[in-house]
């Protein structure tokens, strides 16, 4: 596995026990439900760059260039329960495509890296799982966290946006922390958001602060800090209340390598160390090396699964990962 070398130490999360610190769960909540951050509670129900819009028409069920759901596909690999699922997903841009028939299992503790060039679809796929926005057919169904069973494109807008909210956590490229508040502020207003009481949510968020060494920077405007130290305060905050799935978008493309490794360590110890899901969205080999799957795209379409055998791609698909992907 290619790795990222290390400058300096960095106070890590251990790993978590059967049942989670006391500060990382609200009162009358569950360890696997936890807030997105501000900027994704009011993400768009509709629309997406344009960049993520493909040529490709997309593939229907029985033609040539629609792949049929394997049972790799079906079922989450390996046999474990599937913390998400999407079927048939399709998604038009006025004559443009960026899903074109994308069936996809993720399951529990899964780190799952989607790669693919520039309008492949990755970040709307990303997106579509996420319930930021809807696929214009296909579905996506949870398996794990307080909504387990839901539905995500049969909900409403202000169920998808409470989704987002109760139950995920966000982790962006540019972090998308308001600017206007302390790095333990940014932390606790996601725990505010699911109903915890201010001090409650800001002991936590020191707590949080601390365990990823940044306790000396709490009191800092997010303009006072560097860019990896941004990074950890988002992490914090996606983590805050224990949510069942990360989504990260490119969390370490604005990053020079040394920090990004980092940034990267701590993300993975702080999710799929800790049991829960993490779906990244990258460019980078090497980051994407330190996941345990990777996914590619092209046009809208799964081409390659390092999960899934090379004769259900044509060919086309990857080994699976060692040497210690997570």
């Amino acid at each position: 596995m290619n790795t990222y070398p290390h400058s300096q130490p960095v106070h890590t999360p251990p790993p978590a026990p059967a049942h989670a610190p006391a500060y990382a769960a609200a009162p009358g909540s569950t360890t696997d439900a936890a807030p997105a951050h501000a900027a994704a509670h009011s993400a768009p129900a509709s629309g997406a760059p344009a960049a993520n819009a493909v040529g490709a028409a997309p593939a229907q069920p029985g033609s040539a260039g629609h792949v049929a759901p394997s049972a790799a596909s079906a079922a989450a690999p390996g046999g474990t329960a599937p913390a998400i699922s999407a079927r048939g997903l399709l998604k038009a841009y006025g004559p443009t495509h960026a899903l074109a028939g994308v069936d996809l299992v993720v399951p529990q503790g899964e780190s799952l890296a989607i790669m693919g060039p520039s309008g492949s679809g990755k970040s709307t796929l990303l997106h579509v799982l996420a319930g930021m926005i809807l696929p214009d057919s296909g579905t996506v169904t949870l398996g794990a966290g307080q909504a387990a069973g839901a539905e995500v494109t049969g909900m409403s807008t202000g169920e998808r946006t409470r989704l987002r909210r109760e139950s995920f956590g966000f982790v962006f490229q540019q972090g998308l922390l308001l600017p206007e508040l302390t790095a333990e502020e940014n932390v606790a207003v996601a725990a505010m958001l699911k109903g915890a009481p201010r001090a409650q949510a800001t002991a936590r968020a020191r707590e949080w602060l601390g365990s990823l060494g940044l306790a000396e920077h709490a009191n800092k405007r997010i303009g006072q800090l560097s860019g990896g130290q941004a990074q950890r305060v988002a992490i914090a905050r996606a983590q805050i209340t224990e949510p069942a799935v990360i989504f990260a978008d490119e969390p370490t493309g604005a990053l020079d390598s040394t920090t990004s490794a980092e940034v990267l360590r701590i993300l993975l110890d702080t999710t799929v160390g800790r049991g829960r899901t993490l779906i990244m969205v990258t460019h980078d080999e090497k980051v994407a090396a330190t996941c345990r799957r990777t996914v590619r795209l092209a046009d809208g379409r799964i081409v390659a699964d390092s999960a899934v055998a090379a004769s259900t791609y044509g060919g086309a698909g990857y080994a699976q990962q060692e040497g210690g992907a997570r």
